[in-house]
């Protein structure tokens, strides 16, 4: 049976969730993932209103799409994060408050358990989101970075993320880590040492999306083999890096979509990307669950995007085999 394909509704925000419903089905997606931000997943009222997931359920029924996942990458972000005014454009004003940077870290915190409380409310597994990070501003080694600097930004992962993922236990929810530049985890080492410094919790996996890997010269693949049991969600989305001599990977302070960036997104098949080895990976990890598009492609119009981004993963997906191909010269 093949997998589900859902479209994430992190990139539509601007549109109402029940035009943005009727859009999905119209692509032709089996589901839909929804964001916790503009209407589409309002975490405090569906933990305040025991009519919100109800109502949401059946606006999904009634246009034929199923949900395995929600998505509080924004609110999640400010959990870990060195607290700017960056942040004040991402997060609900009821987590911004004073804009306290102490404030916004705890605010966060309490609405990622909130989340996993609404996750169980409207009946679904998985939150897909950010954690932040406050080293990402030590990546590069000068002035000198110390190990034990490096370690801290672990030990509070620890410190800020054991009492969320103590909620997501209680509630049978899974938290999905995107892992990506500006996270905890961003690589395969970081998202090692993620796990170690979680005691490699049980409610604690990843968002696999190749899109952050390929960029980064790292292959996706492996990254799928490395981690095959934490694999809760996956995200198809694509990158090209386009090197000229004159840009490199650390985007010049070039934002997306301009031509001269040395990497972009792409919609998925117009990439850099292996599909057909990530497909056989996630067939080897006996990965069943949905195949959700996060579309970014500044160069496209997304609703044509989205559809043949649909179409593409469809075409891509295929079961594992039963038995050999050979297995008729077997004795």
């Amino acid at each position: 049976m093949p997998r589900p394909v859902t479209l994430f509704t992190g990139q539509w925000a601007d549109l109402k969730l029940e035009q943005m419903v009727k859009l999905t089905k119209q692509f032709g997606y089996d589901g839909i993932e929804l964001a916790c931000w503009g209407d589409h997943f309002e975490v405090d009222k569906a933990v305040s209103d025991d009519s919100y997931c109800a109502k949401k359920r059946e606006l999904l029924e009634s246009n034929d799409l199923a949900c395995y996942a929600i998505s509080a990458h924004l609110v999640g972000q400010a959990v870990l994060d060195n607290i700017d005014e960056r942040h004040k454009l991402i997060v609900p004003d009821y987590i911004w408050g004073d804009g306290n940077p102490a404030g916004v870290n705890q605010r966060a915190a309490e609405e990622l358990k909130q989340t996993a409380r609404a996750a169980q409310k409207f009946g679904v597994g998985v939150v897909n989101g950010f954690t932040g990070s406050s080293i990402w501003h030590l990546l590069y080694s000068f002035p000198p970075v110390s190990q034990k600097m490096v370690d801290a930004g672990f030990k509070l992962l620890a410190e800020r993320f054991n009492p969320i993922l103590d909620v997501f236990g209680e509630c049978g929810v899974k938290f999905a880590l995107e892992v990506h530049p500006t996270e905890i985890a961003f690589d395969i080492y970081t998202a090692e040492m993620a796990l170690d410094a979680l005691d490699h919790r049980e409610e604690f996996g990843f968002n696999f999306d190749p899109s952050h890997l390929h960029w980064q010269g790292v292959d996706p693949v492996q990254f799928l083999r490395k981690f095959p049991d934490r694999i809760y969600h996956v995200h198809i989305k694509d990158a090209i890096t386009k090197l000229d001599g004159r840009s490199g990977i650390l985007g010049s302070h070039i934002n997306f979509g301009d031509a001269r960036r040395g990497w972009d997104f792409r919609s998925p098949g117009r990439g850099g990307i292996n599909f057909e080895e990530i497909i056989r990976a996630l067939n080897d990890i006996k990965y069943t669950g949905p195949l959700s598009i996060e579309w970014e492609d500044s160069g496209m119009d997304r609703e044509f995007g989205a559809r043949e981004a649909c179409q593409f993963t469809k075409r891509i997906d295929f079961a594992p085999s039963s038995r050999a191909f050979d297995a008729a010269f077997e004795d």
